[in-house]
């Protein structure tokens, strides 16, 4: 009998690569690669290469479980829906609506996460729910809302990558974490572009660039200051574009002109030349970019930190052209839409904000409420976390794992164990399910047909290839039954194509609008890029170019017809070509100033700790540590030291260290290395356990985004003696 192959994407990073999915006749699945996806072309990392195997029932959630006598034992999917409806009931009726919390995951399909948002507003009618979507790309998309009017992580595809002249790539690690997107930059040297990577390690990615700077962490904000003060001293901005295309030139000049080159090798570690030869390779050629990911990101200043790099595009005239722009490499595998579509605090479907009246009405209108209804913006991620067990007394947690991933763990965990009720759905027992008093096993990407979004802001359908196994549900029935146990009958249905219909009408008119975009479009088109209105096409004010509609790759035609016999619009690959999505058309300059980070370095706590992933892993590790092949690859966390360093505390390789901030201690092996600064010290924060990376982490919050400070804390490490 002849195999029948799925095309589908990747579960993991946000690059979302094509892969294929062919059951097995001795039981099991294939993953295969899929040459007619652009942004992967065939290439797999390890993680998607090894995806299917936590498929397996040996490695994953298969009965719902519920707390009986302190442990967790199989129940029935009535008994644990009956339990959590009831707790939840119980709970608001007791403290109201605002007791309940709602926490999801950039993991999450886009109907799940408009599902999920919906159900805590009209269901529970809660203010309180976040994603930890929020601890990684909410940095960027603020500073890109400041200076654009409109947050997408790529403005252009990535095929523009290598066309370009230079890339300026801003903490960011391709090469280990998303590794099939390195192509791109190693065709831009191939054509003969130049690539500059900013980083406190001579990482994977930093070995292959032209440049390497290495800032001292927390700095990247000085960093970029001190380049737009040369690009102003040596006569390199473009006057022109600055005064047809922008405003707020003068301000930013100003506190770009007292960050000068001397004064910024003292704050960062990086020598003048250097910078001098940035600004060289940077301005030279006719097209540039800047790309960040969350070392700059990941910072109590983070968006004022996007921001300076967002001045140094605008000021040289290398943004809304051809080729040029600033971009953010999205982290998650739905990252891009799990921000879009209603499960982050502030906002609302399409990119709506939540205290626009205008969005109130729009939404409420599809939802069948009343606007007044509607509950206002909630906590922020960790500020929800650090309100369990007081303000919110029960959470209901989807496809997350903060016991790992959130800042002051070990307080995080604390919080979550002071719940007066937990529930957690998830594929597999994290070590957050593990602390509920519910959990619910539902089903993942292979099992599900679902969207997502990619980094290049393209929707993109993946496909259900295989069966759950018997007992396993999906996460749109959890919230179906839920909301009929609370007395919300309809609004809630379990096919995600006809959620993904809702999903449309509520972003139609919204800065990501889906409306134009079908199930039946994005399998026959590779993707669809958003904003795609239902309207003729080339009418979108952020629509690129020159009015011409650009066909995504794969299109064929650029103007394609609904049944209706209207045009469709063809989606949006490159935005800001013609305009700025601002109510003038002009983006806006933002004036920023350097400021140290939240906490440095003193005499007790003498050393900068900054943190990351490994190729092997992913994020909180709650998958990739059950896949044998990625475990032998990366089996634990370590703690990278400079030679000096190691030095001076008498440490070899492989010798156990404490790595000991104000919030707690981690314990993890040494791996000595040259390619870190001397000052600084460097772990991965997939696992859980003594070597917990996100212990030692600070949760001070960037006041625009409210995202912590991740990569910057101040530590002392010490030699812990072997037994």
């Amino acid at each position: 009998m002849e195999k029948t192959s799925t095309p589908t994407h990747c579960p993991y990073c946000a690059l979302q690569c094509g892969m294929n999915i062919t059951p097995l006749p001795q039981g099991g699945v294939e993953v295969t690669e899929r040459a007619d996806f652009p942004v992967n072309r065939g290439a797999l990392c390890g993680k998607g290469r090894t995806a299917a195997e936590v498929l397996s029932p040996a490695v994953r959630l298969t009965t719902p479980l519920v707390r009986e006598g302190g442990r967790l034992v199989p129940a029935d999917w009535p008994e644990a829906l009956d339990r959590i409806a009831g707790r939840l009931a119980a709970t608001r009726e007791r403290y109201g609506p605002d007791a309940l919390g709602v926490f999801g995951g950039g993991g999450l399909t886009n109907e799940k996460a408009y599902a999920l948002g919906k159900f805590a507003r009209v269901v529970l009618g809660t203010s309180q729910i976040d994603y930890n979507g929020r601890f990684c790309m909410s940095s960027a998309a603020a500073a890109g809302t400041k200076a654009f009017g409109l947050d997408r992580g790529l403005p252009f595809p990535l095929e523009d990558v290598p066309r370009t002249g230079c890339v300026i790539l801003v903490g960011s690690n391709p090469a280990e974490t998303m590794p099939p997107s390195l192509r791109f930059f190693t065709e831009l040297r191939e054509n003969g572009g130049t690539l500059i990577v900013v980083d406190p390690r001579r990482t994977r990615t930093a070995e292959q660039a032209d440049l390497h700077l290495a800032p001292r962490p927390g700095t990247d904000l000085a960093l970029a200051l001190g380049l737009l003060h040369l690009v102003v001293a040596e006569g390199r901005t473009d006057e022109e574009y600055i005064r047809e295309r922008t405003t707020g030139w003068e301000e930013a000049r100003a506190t770009a002109m007292a960050h000068w080159p001397e004064y910024v090798e003292r704050i960062t570690g990086v020598p003048v030349p250097l910078l001098r030869k940035a600004v060289r390779m940077f301005c030279e050629p006719e097209a540039a970019m800047v790309l960040t990911a969350r070392g700059p990101e990941q910072q109590s200043k983070g968006t004022d930190t996007v921001g300076a790099w967002i001045n140094l595009c605008l000021a040289t005239g290398r943004a809304g052209r051809p080729l040029s722009g600033y971009g953010c490499l999205t982290g998650q595998g739905n990252g891009q839409g799990g921000r879009e579509h209603g499960q982050k605090a502030d906002q609302l479907p399409g990119y709506r904000k939540l205290d626009d009246p205008a969005a109130r009405r729009h939404v409420a209108g599809v939802w069948g409420v009343h606007p007044d209804s509607l509950p206002g913006p909630g906590r922020s991620a960790y500020e929800l976390l650090d309100a369990l067990g007081t303000d919110v007394r029960a959470l209901l947690l989807m496809g997350s794992n903060p016991v790992v991933s959130a800042p002051r763990a070990a307080h995080v965990e604390e919080r979550l164990r002071s719940l007066d009720f937990l529930a957690v759905a998830d594929v597999v027992l994290s070590e957050t399910a593990e602390l509920a008093d519910v959990v619910l096993p539902v089903t993942q990407w292979a099992e599900e047909t679902g969207t997502t979004t990619s980094l290049e802001g393209r929707v993109l359908l993946r496909r259900r290839a295989v069966d759950p196994p018997p007992g396993v549900h999906s996460d749109l029935y959890v919230l179906h039954e839920l909301a009929g146990r609370l007395g919300v009958e309809k609004g809630f249905p379990t096919d995600p194509e006809e959620v993904f219909a809702e999903l449309r009408r509520a972003s139609a008119g919204g800065p990501a609008d889906y409306s134009g975009i079908t199930y039946r479009r994005l399998a026959e088109e590779n993707g669809v890029f958003w904003p795609c209105p239902e309207e003729p096409a080339g009418t979108s004010g952020v629509a690129g170019g020159d009015g011409t509609p650009v066909a995504p790759p794969g299109t064929g035609a650029v103007d394609a017809t609904h049944a209706s016999g209207s045009v469709r619009h063809p989606g949006t690959p490159r935005l800001f070509l013609d305009r700025f999505a601002t109510p003038d058309g002009r983006a806006r300059f933002v004036a920023v100033a350097h400021r140290a980070t939240a906490e440095e370095p003193d005499a007790e706590y003498p050393l900068l700790l900054t943190t990351g992933r490994v190729v092997s892993q992913y994020q909180s590790g709650a998958q990739t540590r059950r896949v044998a092949e990625l475990n032998t690859a990366a089996p634990g966390p370590f703690v990278e030291l400079h030679p000096r360093l190691a030095t001076r505390l008498g440490a070899a390789d492989g010798d156990p260290l404490a790595v000991v901030s104000r919030r707690g201690r981690a314990v993890a092996p040494a791996r000595i290395t040259d390619t870190i600064r001397p000052d600084t010290v460097f772990m991965p924060f997939h696992w859980p356990g003594e070597g917990r990376a996100n212990t030692l982490t600070n949760p001070a919050l960037d006041p625009t985004s409210r995202m912590p400070e991740f990569k910057s804390c101040a530590v002392r490490v010490e030699v812990v003696p072997r037994s």
